[in-house]
Formats: C-alpha cells, structure tokens, sequence
C-alpha cells in the first residue's frame, strides 16, 4: 500500500562529462552540454512545489561544473536536502567554494590499492581522494567513502573499512554493483552473503533490501517494485525530463520552464503508469531508483531498508536537514 504518492528525489544530471573513464560505467562517453543556471532556478523552483524533498546533483562529473557551488546555494536556499558523488578530482580546489552546501559528499574509492583504483577509473586519482578527504575534514565537513561492490573487490571492503573509513571518522558506503546495457555485472549469492554481514558494522551503510532484492532476481514486471518515475525525477543536461528513468530512458520531453505542468500532463502520467512494466525492466537492480521506490509503500522492503537508513541519517545527522 502506497503512503507517499509525489515524487521525493531529483537526479539532476548537471553534465555527462567526465574527467575519468570507468569501465562500469558509460555515461562519460556521451557528448554533453553543461546545465544553466536559468533552467535550474525554473526547476527547482517546480521541484518544490512537486514535494521533491533531496536534489542529487550528479553527472558524468558534477564539479566539472563551474557554477555547481551556485546550484547548491539555491537548493539549499529552497529548503531541499543535497547530494553529490565525485571522483574527487576537482574537490580539494573547490572545498572551500562548496562548503556547508552538500548535506551527503561520497568520495568514490573502488580500491585501496592506488594501482587498482586508478586502473578502475582510467586516470590517476586515488591520492585526490585522500586529499579530499584531508580538505573536507580541515573545512569541518563530513563526506562518506562510496565503495562499489563487486567480486573483484569484496575481499578489500575490511582494509577499506580499517584504513580510510574508521581513522577518518567517515562512514563507508557498500553499493553494490548493478549491471544495466551490458555495462556492469551483477554479485553471486555467495557475494550477497558475504557482502551482507557488513551491515551491521558501525560507520557502514549497507541498505540490506539491495541484498533481498537481488536474492529475489530484482524487479520483475509483472509484480514491479521499481517506482522511478513516480518517485524520482530525472533532468538532462539538455533541460529535458527524462523517463522512465536515466538507464532506460524511453522518453524525452523538452521542460521549457514548465517542469510541474510537465509533471502532470497525460503523456507523463502514462509513463507513470507503466512504470517497472517496460521489458526493459525485468531483472533490473539499479540502486538509485530502489532507494526511494521501498521508502513510498508498505513492503518487506521497506522493513529491510529501513534500518540501514536510520542509522545512515542519525550517525550523519542529516535528521536534523529533514525536519527543518
């Protein structure tokens, strides 16, 4: 039964850009504009009348984006809470700019191998990372690790837990790995065993539904559990609202300054509609979209993923963002 019924988070792709090249990911091979300052003020602006509640400015490379710090102001002016994962290359010479703007900061580290993790993302980047994270920590902020699982790289979760997340004071995200287009591959059940007994760490997040999810073969589309396109909206660096989601992307529609009229127009609400129906559906496990999807109705999900969410809110203090 569903208790949420207005869409909760924007993914705003700001560019598909990428300073780095991984290999479980394409969107840094499309060609890409760079989001203006105009249409994300029209946006945001609709967003919240929408009842969107976090803004995840994302890409690509979101800091390859020089007015990020001004997109941030303004959704932290509107009152929403913001996310940003980067790859951290940028960040130590934009800390300060950024500062007190981003209630989530995910620093990506796929290895604490410096060899493995630049060899992971196709460019030199580990030690931005460990700057970064010296650079947020001295600006008093208090970014997480964001550690993409998959069976390469399970053995390293405890030497990234006890080298960077533990002396730093920093929670360590687990993401398990997803497959979409043929980029990716999906975790064994022994991995999901193996991966699951972290979750009860302290200073690790790992949404537990993810692992029940996948033990049940993901989002099947004649019982979908994926709600993307009623819960969560999806912007393009070319202003358009994308749907049903950024992975399938079936439609396209031009915002024009007019993203709540948008919104609740026939042709959008009939992509709501089939939403977790499309063939293209079947068997999916994207993270991003399942977050917001088990958090809108009443399921076993949303009782596996509950706790780890708690625990992520209270020990981050992002509480506090969400009653304001």
């Amino acid at each position: 039964m569903r208790f949420i019924n207005h869409p909760v988070l924007c993914n705003y792709y700001v560019t598909y850009r990428c300073n780095a090249s991984c290999g479980f990911c394409d969107i840094w091979e499309k060609p890409s504009p760079y989001v203006t300052l105009e249409n994300v003020h029209e946006n945001l602006r609709d967003l919240k009348k929408l009842g969107v509640r976090v803004i995840d400015f994302t890409g690509g490379e979101p800091l390859l984006h020089r007015q990020l710090p001004e997109f941030l102001a303004l959704a932290k002016q509107l009152g929403f809470t913001t996310t940003v994962t980067t790859n951290a290359l940028l960040y130590p010479k934009n800390a300060e700019k950024l500062k007190g703007l981003i209630d989530m900061l995910h620093f990506s580290l796929d290895s604490p191998v410096p060899e493995e993790h630049n060899a992971s993302r196709g460019v030199n980047c580990f030690e931005h990372v460990m700057q970064s994270v010296e650079r947020a920590k001295q600006l008093g902020e208090r970014p997480d690790i964001l550690f993409t699982v998959h069976s390469g790289n399970m053995h390293q979760i405890e030497q990234v837990y006890r080298d960077f997340a533990q002396p730093h004071n920093l929670m360590l995200i687990l993401n398990p790995i997803f497959s979409y287009n043929q980029v990716g591959t999906e975790l064994t059940e022994t991995d999901l065993d193996r991966l699951s007994q972290w979750g009860n760490k302290k200073q690790v997040y790992l949404n537990k539904a993810f692992i029940t999810l996948r033990k049940n073969g993901g989002n099947h589309i004649a019982d979908p559990l994926c709600k993307a396109a009623s819960t969560t909206l999806v912007i393009s660096p070319e202003n358009k609202l994308m749907l049903p989601c950024y992975h399938l992307g079936l439609e396209e529609f031009a915002i024009d300054g007019t993203l709540f009229n948008l919104y609740q127009s026939d042709k959008v609400k009939k992509q709501i509609a089939l939403e977790g129906r499309h063939a293209g559906c079947e068997g999916c496990t994207v993270n991003c979209y399942f977050m917001p999807s088990f958090h809108v109705e009443w399921s076993k999900y949303l009782w596996h993923s509950l706790p780890s969410t708690l625990k992520y809110v209270w020990e981050k203090g992002t509480w506090k963002s969400a009653l304001r």
